[in-house]
């Protein structure tokens, strides 16, 4: 077999080993990633994920993630306000292709795609490369960004897959002990994204045909507390597409999910049902909703070069492509046995606080390295049958007109084996809680993870270290002072990287960890002043950002309906006045402005209009 060597190995193209091999080849590494798909991205395109939850504030639009929001606002004509369930739903082709154009740029970053891991060698305690169907590649650091941790159990490192109880870390949203929701769901329900296409009022889409087994009675009243538009609008993409991706009685699909984990023919046995169980359910919708709704084409590649002729394992990429999706969404994965384990209180938000405080290691140093900050997740089919008790601990709060998540940090240690050297974690293998997993595997965070654990990789081949003797502050300031996309490593809701201070409040929050304030807002006497006040005086005008965002202006009559429920009376433009539109935004400074705007207050405002969500997201306002 050929043997290709490399500074840093990246096996799996995933969201996060993808971000990992991107931001490994830009510190400079020599950098190969292999990859099953010819698509690069994961969940947000191999998957068809592409309408992405959390890190949606401009705070935390940071990193690679910020810099792929850029991008594809800058691609996607009809730009990302499409769907309801996501502020930026796109085409998973144009995520696929941004990834491929990020590859391209780096000359010392080789990709080899249509091969999966079939064994791991060994030196000693160290990882010293992987075989694949055709090569061996040698390298000094290797990642594991597969969906599943298929490394971990190659390499037999440690790993957890599973519920732990509440008597292994006092987590409060555990169950006490094994019940019916833990024996059927070990792990969270995958879904296998198809897309489907709205082909207009009086077409006839062609029939989707019926798969091998269909049970239609499992999708009733999937959407009978939504209506069918905001259904289909839930995930709606650019050229009246629509991503489904529905958790009520919907293509959810766990039956047997460990079979994930247990043999190759085991595996394809599972993704067969998961494939033809959202089949049935895109049938059901043209079947409920009418034949103008079918299945979209061409969205999905249906080849995979290299593929054919390997073992079963490989060949389950057949059952995707055109409108679906080439591998489920999978939520949780093998999760590795770490030096640090992110456990259910380490994302919940302190007490009083809106934040989760800052991760510590033993010795009280700050050992963030990603952060996150979407609700907790999780998704079970039938759950209030199997357990009607089970509830997850809240870690949301209201804020620009809408609720948002609570922030929280990942440590560097959750990347790191308990034993072995040579290998780092990069996707929804960290080592996490099955409770806390439903938080850290979102596509930003692990977008995050992955380069924190590229640039580990990279920094370990200079200064020729293993990832657990890598100093936590070493990589800090380089994902802070990153020359393409550095990454907040501290959430600070009213801080971002156009602030001037922000690399210094990152800093200093780093090194004086117990100072974070827990409101998650940097104080700054002279502008909160005025943010915070409560008299009818000017509102201040707010940084002009419609120039760069494709705004459009808007004017009409504040509406104040609740705390953080707001809504403007349209006048103008007068194609839509005396339409009544709520407020949101994802800016710290017009969250301040529209908590102390008045009542009945006339406003100019700067913003996209959503007509899924019947929001405009507010970019500036002026009274």
């Amino acid at each position: 077999m050929n043997e290709l060597q490399a500074d840093v190995l990246v096996v799996g193209g995933s969201t996060g080993g993808t971000a990992a091999a991107i931001q490994s080849a830009r510190r400079g590494a020599k950098t190969l990633l292999v990859s099953e798909f010819p698509w690069l991205g994961g969940m947000l395109t191999t998957a068809g994920v592409s309408a992405p939850d959390g890190n949606e504030l401009a705070a935390f639009q940071t990193g690679l993630w910020g810099e792929f929001l850029q991008s594809l606002q800058c691609r996607e004509g009809a730009g990302l306000d499409q769907g309801w369930v996501s502020f930026f739903t796109f085409d998973p082709r144009t995520a696929a292709q941004i990834f491929a154009d990020w590859v391209k740029e780096l000359p010392n970053l080789h990709w080899i795609s249509g091969q999966v891991p079939v064994e791991v060698l060994r030196d000693g305690n160290a990882i010293a490369g992987v075989c694949f169907q055709d090569f061996i590649v040698k390298a000094q650091i290797t990642l594991d960004g597969t969906e599943l941790g298929d490394l971990l159990a190659l390499a037999e490192i440690p790993y957890r897959w599973g519920w732990e109880f509440q008597g292994e870390w006092q987590e409060p949203s555990a169950p006490v002990a094994s019940n019916l929701l833990t024996e059927r769901y070990p792990v969270q329900a995958p879904t296998w994204v198809v897309v489907m296409q709205d082909y207009g009022e009086g077409a006839r889409a062609p029939e989707i045909p019926a798969p091998p087994i269909e049970d239609c009675s499992r999708f009733l009243g999937a959407w009978d507390n939504y209506g069918p538009e905001s259904f289909l609008n839930y995930g709606r993409l650019p050229g009246n597409r629509f991503m489904i991706n529905w958790p009520i009685q919907g293509n959810d699909y766990g039956e047997g999910v460990g079979r994930l984990v247990e043999t190759d023919a085991s595996r394809l046995g599972f993704l067969q049902e998961a494939r033809s169980h959202s089949q049935s359910f895109a049938r059901f919708i043209q079947s409920e909703l009418g034949p103008r709704y079918g299945l979209a084409e061409d969205i999905f590649p249906s080849s995979i070069k290299g593929v054919e002729g390997n073992s079963n394992f490989s060949k389950t990429s057949v059952l995707g492509g055109g409108a679906y999706a080439l591998h489920p969404y999978y939520r949780e994965s093998r999760r590795l046995v770490g030096v640090k384990t992110v456990t259910e209180t380490d994302i919940l938000p302190a007490l009083g606080g809106r934040v989760a405080k800052l991760s510590v290691d033993e010795s009280g140093v700050c050992d963030a390295i990603a952060l996150g900050n979407y609700a907790n997740d999780h998704h079970y089919p039938d759950l209030e049958h199997l357990d009607p008790a089970f509830k997850l601990a809240p870690k949301s709060i209201p804020w620009g007109g809408r609720w948002t998540g609570t922030p929280f940090t990942i440590p560097y240690g959750c990347l790191v084996p308990g034993e072995t050297d040579g290998l780092l974690v990069c996707e929804k293998n960290i080592s996490v809680s099955h409770i806390a997993n439903g938080a850290t595997r979102l596509q930003p965070v692990v977008m995050g993870i992955g380069q924190a654990a590229g640039m580990a990789a990279a920094l370990c081949v200079e200064q020729h270290c293993q990832p657990r003797d890598l100093p936590v502050r070493m990589l800090q300031e380089a994902l802070l002072q990153d020359a393409i996309a550095p990454a907040a490593l501290v959430p600070l809701f009213n801080r971002t990287p156009e602030h001037g201070d922000w690399l210094d409040c990152q800093i200093f929050y780093l090194e004086n960890p117990e100072e974070y304030p827990l409101s998650g807002d940097r104080p700054n006497p002279g502008e909160f002043s005025k943010i915070h006040q409560t008299s009818s005086t000017a509102i201040p005008s707010s940084i002009p950002n419609h120039a760069i965002n494709h705004c459009q202006q808007f004017i009409g009559v504040f509406q104040k309906k609740g705390f953080q429920d707001y809504a403007i009376a349209l006048t103008h433009p007068v194609e839509m006045a005396g339409q009544s539109w709520s407020l949101v935004t994802w800016r710290a400074e017009i969250d301040g402005q529209l908590k102390t705007c008045p009542d009945e207050q006339v406003l100019t405002i700067w913003g996209r209009q959503n007509s899924s969500g019947n929001w405009i997201i507010v970019e500036e306002l002026t009274p």
